[in-house]
């Protein structure tokens, strides 16, 4: 990072968060640029409740602030009684990171001298530090948000040539890992592969429920244990898994956590398994071994962010279609995706 112009004037900033989980781990690679680009400046975080726990496990957070406002809801009064708030703290720049109308209002309504953010939907006079995106240059979400951390006329190309962007990191505390690990009566005797089936996307981006069973199968049968993770609405897919495994070696964990536990346990796992999803993006920022599955979505434009990370994919003409679900019917991007290639993947992380 020394390619980086460095200031020390004290700066308040205020980032609008995006709502998806994986999205608000790869904003923190935005968090630890702007402390390298202003040593001491302050940033707060506007976010979703559930995102506030990954935030906790933030070091360059000063704090986070529940934004009680739902995705895609107007609710323009609860927008104003926010800004009223916001306005207060005298914020110098606000960095909004979703590209919607109703993102940029409340950092507007408080008067934030600055704000910064992609062109999105109606947002000119909401935005005065509006950019361009170039999908040349900026190929990756990550990219995308490091960008707005330095001035529009930067050369952020040559910036990435000479510098990497730094990494997501989390780092539970070991107090948070003990009371997790009793909550669900789990241990660490024997060597744990975490599975998440789920993905809030859509279908086009869910690995079979039967090939993480076979995944499963080969490490149960090596002697380790499987834990399952996902929300509620993964409940049944990763029951689905769970089919015909004694309870001893294998946790169904989906809907029973909180994002907290979630971090924390996964933080234990040996290795990893995932859709292209949160939780794929949060075991990378464990630094745990992760293997992660593309189908519609592309690996080269949210790819985990870790050296300990294989990715997997198949090479078929309509992917990746950046669809919820296949436009064609017969998700060949993840039926011909064969589990033996996830297990391979496995082993060239062991």
């Amino acid at each position: 990072m020394s390619a980086f112009r460095v200031s020390r004037t004290p700066l308040k900033i205020l980032i609008i968060a995006p709502s998806w989980v994986g999205d608000m781990v790869l904003a923190q690679s935005l968090f630890k640029t702007l402390h390298l680009q202003y040593e001491n400046s302050q940033i707060d975080v506007l976010a979703p409740k559930w995102n506030c726990q990954l935030l906790d496990m933030m070091p360059e957070v000063h704090q986070s602030i529940d934004m009680p406002v739902g995705h895609g809801e107007l609710r323009l009064k609860s927008r104003m009684k926010i800004a009223h708030k916001l306005k207060k703290e005298a914020y110098d720049w606000a960095i909004i990171l979703p590209n919607s109308f109703k993102s940029a209002l409340i950092p507007w309504l408080a008067n934030i001298p600055k704000r910064s953010g992609w062109r999105g939907e109606f947002r000119y006079g909401l935005l005065n530090d509006i950019r361009t995106l170039d999908p040349d240059t900026f190929t990756m979400t990550v990219q995308r948000y490091v960008a707005l951390a330095f001035p529009s006329s930067f050369d952020f190309v040559e910036i990435s040539k000479r510098s990497s962007l730094p990494k997501p990191q989390l780092r539970p505390s070991e107090q948070s890992i003990k009371e997790a690990m009793t909550c669900f009566g789990l241990d660490s005797k024997q060597a744990i592969l975490a599975l998440c089936p789920g993905a809030e996307y859509g279908r086009a981006k869910k690995w079979p429920s039967k090939y993480f069973q076979e995944v499963a199968r080969k490490h149960v049968h090596e002697g380790g244990q499987v834990w399952l993770f996902g929300s509620s609405a993964d409940r049944i897919s990763c029951e689905e898994v769970a089919q015909n495994f004694d309870a001893q070696y294998m946790k169904n964990l989906a809907g029973e956590t909180t994002l907290s536990q979630v971090v924390a346990l996964l933080s234990q796992a040996d290795q990893v398994v995932a859709n292209d999803s949160g939780l794929m993006h949060i075991a990378a920022a464990l630094g745990r071994p992760v293997v992660a599955i593309y189908g519609s979505t592309s690996e080269s434009f949210t790819p985990p962010l870790s050296e300990q990370s294989k990715t997997v994919s198949v090479d078929i003409d309509c992917r990746p279609c950046q669809k919820r679900e296949c436009p064609y019917g017969h998700y060949r991007c993840m039926e011909e995706l064969t589990p033996e290639s996830v297990i391979d993947a496995l082993a060239k992380l062991s």
